[in-house]
């Protein structure tokens, strides 16, 4: 059985204000002919595959023209999990129409563990694969608040509650081994493993406030036989492990990972043992971060245009003079060409952030803990009691970002 592990979609991010639908269709398309190439048998989708819990009609419609493709091919199954970005409800949804054409989808933790544990049926209609789809698991799925918790008391009990949950849905998989014979277990999740590597400006969010909830390898059973995960955008072993994996995003999320090489993972299972193979995934739009002085700068963007390069480009002013003029020499050393600028940030005003009558920074330039950090400095808040205060506002962005806005 060939099965295909890819994730972190996104469907629907912007990139400074810059729509990405073109990229997003390029990828799919793209995907529907691997598929039918290397003769898979199942796609797993371990979570995020909208940007917000709110996506647009474009973001939808690409959603499901993919999903109505692919259950016209030759793949046999198709596994989607809920992530952190996604809204647990709006992918439930349509779940029993979906599972009419062999779509199974796991948005919010089900009532019943067993739910999460999924078993693919051959054409014959006898079982050839079990797989434990594991959504995103939120705070409330895993904990009750109890008055006078200190943030170590939180983390420790949410890290309770992964390692629990995840045992729950182990022991549910064999269990039903023992009434499908000795065929794979695939598990899935959407989460942050200890040692997960990430890059700046890729949009991956601290799923939990504390440390502490960076699991490790050891939360996966043995008896799972691959672990496809979601979550972070670099594509990555666990704990060296070969078949505990994040395919991470088949885009760039951000200028950070311009050059990066994107993959997805193809598992061919030999009964229990799986031979991982990784697919590279083709560039659909170039990112370049160009950094340096106003003439290394102006000398990059001419061998570009020069090329004929239609990349997105993010300039980073780095020279010692303020560059007031910065702006308009980017313009006109790109006008003529199909080189799009989506931000210049001038690292000498940024690095005067500090002054309230700096008008040329803006929200972009900072994230939401630099901004809180800033507030805290203009206050006057002391060191002792920062961690306390970050603590809370950390938590309060989770639940702000963990609310289903269309579960009503």
């Amino acid at each position: 059985m060939r099965f295909l592990h890819t994730s972190d979609w996104h469907i629907g991010k912007t990139l400074y204000g810059q729509r990405r639908y073109d990229e997003f269709a390029a990828f799919l398309d793209w995907l529907v002919q691997i598929v039918e190439r290397e003769r898979i048998d199942a796609l797993l989708v371990p979570g995020d595959i909208f940007d917000t819990t709110t996506p647009s009609n474009r973001s939808m419609s690409l959603y499901y023209s993919f999903l109505s493709r692919i259950s016209s091919s030759s793949c046999r199954h198709v596994v989607i999990t809920a992530g952190n970005h996604d809204s647990p409800t709006f992918l439930d949804a349509p779940k029993e129409l979906l599972r009419s054409m062999a779509i199974h989808v796991v948005g919010s933790v089900p009532p019943t563990i067993s739910d999460e544990v999924i078993i693919l049926n051959d054409l014959q209609g006898e079982p050839e694969a079990i797989i434990c789809a594991v959504p995103y698991l939120r705070d409330r799925d895993l904990r009750q608040v109890e008055t006078g918790e200190s943030a170590e008391d939180k983390d420790a009990k949410l890290i309770r509650g992964i390692q629990e949950h995840y045992r729950m849905v182990a022991e549910a998989a064999a269990e039903a081994r023992t009434r499908t014979g000795e065929v794979p277990v695939v598990a899935m999740g959407h989460l942050f493993t200890a040692g997960g590597r990430s890059v700046t400006g890729d949009g991956v969010r601290e799923l939990y406030v504390g440390s502490l909830a960076h699991v490790g390898r050891d939360l996966f059973s043995e008896i799972f036989d691959y672990t496809a995960l979601g979550h972070l955008h670099v594509p990555q072993r666990v704990g060296g492990e070969e078949t505990i994996r994040y395919s991470g995003s088949p885009i760039p999320m951000g200028f950070g990972e311009a050059g990066t090489v994107k993959e997805v993972l193809i598992i061919a299972f030999d009964g229990h043992t799986p031979q991982v193979d990784r697919l590279e995934v083709p560039v659909f739009q170039s990112l370049e971060r160009i950094s340096g002085t106003i003439e290394e700068i102006i000398g990059r963007i001419t061998a570009l245009k020069s090329a004929g390069s239609s990349a997105y480009l993010e300039i980073i002013y780095s020279g010692e003079s303020i560059a007031s003029e910065l702006q308009q020499h980017i313009q006109e050393a790109a006008e003529g060409s199909d080189l799009k600028v989506l931000r210049i940030q001038n690292q000498r005003i940024v690095d005067r952030i500090i002054d309230p009558g700096d008008e040329a920074l803006t929200l972009d330039d900072i994230n939401p803990l630099d901004l809180f950090t800033k507030c805290m400095d203009a206050h006057q808040i002391t060191q002792e009691e920062r961690p306390a205060l970050i603590t809370a506002y950390r938590q309060v962005l989770r639940e702000l970002e963990e609310h289903d806005v269309r579960a009503e």
